[in-house]
Formats: structure tokens, C-alpha cells, sequence
């Protein structure tokens, strides 16, 4: 029985060879898909018939891709791996090419995908097929309904423990505590957004005290809900799905998905990369235009 790394192995090679018509068979009969930040509202595919209309019908008419860097964390579910890559593609309407980074949280039983938590960068997509005037007028013109916010749990873990450091974080940022953040960070760090185009990575506490003070600038009300917490077999590095809920400045509410994937030594963050919904938060704090304004001139929509 293949393994959860090898399931994975084959689906990322079968879309790279463009064998949609085979991927389906990968996945259980009763299989879950989510799609937390498509654009303009998450998705949800059940079933395997779907899971085969979806490769067949729209990627397999829209895009040519290759994965690249796979870095495939194992967790201490025997069943679920958390995997990082990248693809390079084209974009099969426009010719125009793209990098993107993705990540996906699968569940393997048996031998097949039982769930999978797909989150990519829809915004190179639609930048890259033209298709990103349409979409940004879907999602600013989409307004979520919140639901009320969960009671907040006590926490079980050790405070300079990954998981810990992770939920000090997402909860820190909640409570609006920007002083205090950097300080879960080594002076020393690694932080990257790979769904912001064009944003460098953070390597020192001062800049990231700059980050969470530019955050506390912006008046955004937010409270980080749904957590789900995967500690990899290594025991530096843990993942993280939350979504954050909120209002804007201009009280429009919001509510994004979020998953980020952090190293922490000797309690303190030494590398994190944070796959956050920038789409749908720009959107919603009336930024889309300056997020736009990010990609190469090629990319961005003229009236």
C-alpha cells in the first residue's frame, strides 16, 4: 500500500504530466476537497465523480503546471502530511507563465485521499489568465456572513513549545498585543508571505516590530477562531489552519483562512511562512488596487 508521501508523489507528477484523466483514482469514493481562500468563497468538493469533473473540466482547459521544491512535513498522525511546493506553469489562454507557491494538508487512508485542504496562490492564476479584473470584482462585491466566535479554549501547551509559540501568536495578534509579538521571534529570523507578491522575507525582530506596527496602525478588529494544530514528527516544526474574523476600518466584516507553517527553537520563532488570503483581506480594508499594483506591469488589468 503506497504511503502518504508516495500518494502525494503521484498526484503532483500526474498533474505535472497533465494525466488528468487518471487523478481521480487517487482519491476515496467519499473524498473531501476544500478549498479555503479560492476566491471570491471557499469551496468544498465531495466525492470522487466531482474530485474527476474538477481535473478533467476546468484545470485540465486552463493551466499547464510542474511542481517544484516539494517539502513534505510528516505529522504525528500517521494519516496526515502537510506538503509545501511550488509551480511553474503557463497559463494556456494568455502563454503567460508563473511561479507560485502552494501548500496542502492531506489525509490518507488506505491508500487513497480521504480529505485534502488545498490552499494556492489564485492570484497569480488570475494575473497570469487574464482573469483577475472579474475576480477582484467578485471578491470585493462578497461580503461573509460571521458566525459567532467560539469560546477560546485554555491552552494544553507548554508556552515556549511550537505549538505554544504558534497559539501566542494567532492569539496575540487577536488581542492586538503588536508590542509584544516580535518578542516570540529570534533576533535572527526567516518570515515570509508567499501569496504577497513581491514581499521580502523578514530576517530581523526590528523589522518585524515595524510589521506588527504597521499592523496595529491600520485599526483592523480581528479574532483568530477554528484553530487546528499539526505537530510534524520534527519536533521543531509545527502547522497551523485558522481563519482570522473581523471588520475592517471601515467596519466592512471579513473572514480568512490562514495557514502557516513555523520552526520554533528554544522558544522563539526561527522561521515561519505565513499563507495568508491577501486577496480577500485587501478587498475588504478597501486595498485591492494598491495590492494590484504589486505584480509586474504585464500582469496588471487596464480598463
Amino acid at each position: 500500500m503506497p504511503t502518504p508521501r508516495e500518494v502525494f508523489d503521484r498526484l503532483s507528477e500526474g498533474i505535472s504530466e497533465a494525466r488528468w484523466e487518471e487523478l481521480s483514482a487517487l482519491y476515496a469514493e467519499d473524498t473531501v476537497v476544500e478549498h479555503p481562500q479560492r476566491p471570491p468563497v471557499p469551496t468544498r468538493i465531495e466525492g470522487r465523480a466531482i474530485v474527476h469533473e474538477h481535473f478533467t473540466g476546468g484545470l485540465a482547459e486552463t493551466l499547464r503546471m510542474r511542481r517544484r521544491n516539494a517539502v513534505v512535513h510528516e505529522t504525528t498522525d500517521p494519516e496526515v502530511i502537510v506538503v509545501e511546493y511550488d509551480y511553474s506553469g503557463e497559463a494556456l489562454n494568455t502563454g503567460k507563465t508563473f511561479e507560485t507557491a502552494n501548500i496542502q494538508v492531506l489525509r490518507i487512508r488506505d491508500g487513497l485521499i480521504a480529505g485534502s485542504r488545498d490552499y494556492h496562490d489564485y492570484f497569480q492564476f488570475a494575473a497570469a489568465s487574464g482573469s483577475l479584473a472579474p475576480l477582484a470584482e467578485a471578491v470585493e462585491n462578497t461580503i461573509p456572513e460571521l458566525t459567532p466566535l467560539p469560546e477560546r479554549l485554555p491552552s494544553t501547551a507548554a508556552p515556549d513549545s511550537p505549538r505554544g509559540v504558534f497559539e501566542r501568536l494567532v492569539y496575540g495578534v487577536s488581542d492586538g498585543k503588536w508590542d509584544e509579538l516580535p518578542e516570540l521571534y529570534a533576533p535572527e529570523t526567516q518570515v515570509s508571505h508567499p501569496f504577497l507578491p513581491n514581499s521580502p522575507t523578514m530576517k530581523t525582530r526590528q523589522e518585524l516590530r515595524d510589521h506588527f506596527a504597521l499592523a496595529g496602525e491600520l485599526s483592523i478588529r480581528l479574532q483568530a477562531r477554528d484553530l487546528v494544530v499539526y505537530e510534524s514528527t520534527d519536533p521543531e516544526v509545527v502547522i497551523g489552519e485558522f481563519d482570522y474574523q473581523g471588520t475592517t476600518e471601515t467596519g466592512r466584516p471579513f473572514r480568512v483562512s490562514n495557514i502557516f507553517v513555523l520552526r520554533v527553537r528554544d522558544g522563539l520563532i526561527v522561521e515561519s511562512r505565513d499563507y495568508g488570503d491577501h486577496l480577500s483581506l485587501a478587498a475588504a480594508s478597501g486595498r485591492l488596487k494598491e495590492l494590484i499594483s504589486l505584480l509586474p506591469e504585464d500582469r496588471i488589468p487596464r480598463p
